[in-house]
C-alpha cells in the first residue's frame, strides 16, 4: 500500500528534462513540516510521458541524489523556469515513492519526500487527476524551446 501525504501551500510547477535530449516531464516542489523543514518534490504523471523516479534520475547525475533533488526543487522556486507555474495557495497530495535525509540540512530542509504529486482543483475538488494533467500539459506547452 502506497503511503500518501498532503498539505496546502505554495507549489512551484516546472518542466523537467526527463530523458536527454528532448523528452520533458513536469515536476513540482512544495514544503511542509515545521518551518518547511521537509521538501516535497513530486512528478506530475502524464500518460503520454514515461514515468520518472526523481531519485533515480538524480543518481545518474550526482553522488548524493538526495541533495540533487533538493537542489532541483529549491532552485525551481528561486530561479523560475520558463513555462513554470507558481501556485501561491494550492492543495496537493503525494503518493510517496520514498524519503531520505541529507547528511546536513540543505536549503533549510532536513528531509526529502519524493513521489507522484497531484493538485486539487479549487473549482472541482473531486477531480484532481484531470486538473493535474491540465496544469502539467500547460507547463509543457508553454515551455520556451530554443
Amino acid at each position: 500500500m502506497t503511503r500518501a501525504m498532503g498539505d496546502t501551500g505554495r507549489v512551484s510547477v516546472f518542466p523537467l528534462l526527463h530523458m536527454w535530449a528532448d523528452m520533458f516531464g513536469v515536476a513540482a516542489y512544495a514544503t511542509t513540516g515545521h518551518f518547511g523543514d521537509t521538501a516535497v518534490v513530486g512528478y506530475l504523471p502524464l500518460p503520454e510521458v514515461p514515468d520518472a523516479y526523481l531519485t533515480d534520475i538524480a543518481a545518474r547525475h550526482a553522488a548524493q541524489p538526495t541533495e540533487r533533488v533538493l537542489c532541483l526543487g529549491w532552485s525551481s522556486r528561486v530561479v523560475p523556469k520558463p513555462g513554470g507555474l507558481d501556485l501561491r495557495e494550492a492543495t496537493w497530495s503525494l503518493a510517496v515513492d520514498g524519503t531520505s535525509e541529507p547528511a546536513k540540512p540543505v536549503y533549510g530542509h532536513s528531509k526529502l519526500v519524493v513521489g507522484r504529486l497531484s493538485l486539487t482543483d479549487p473549482e472541482a475538488p473531486g477531480d484532481s487527476v484531470t486538473y493535474t494533467r491540465r496544469l502539467a500539459r500547460e507547463v509543457l506547452a508553454s515551455r520556451v524551446v530554443a
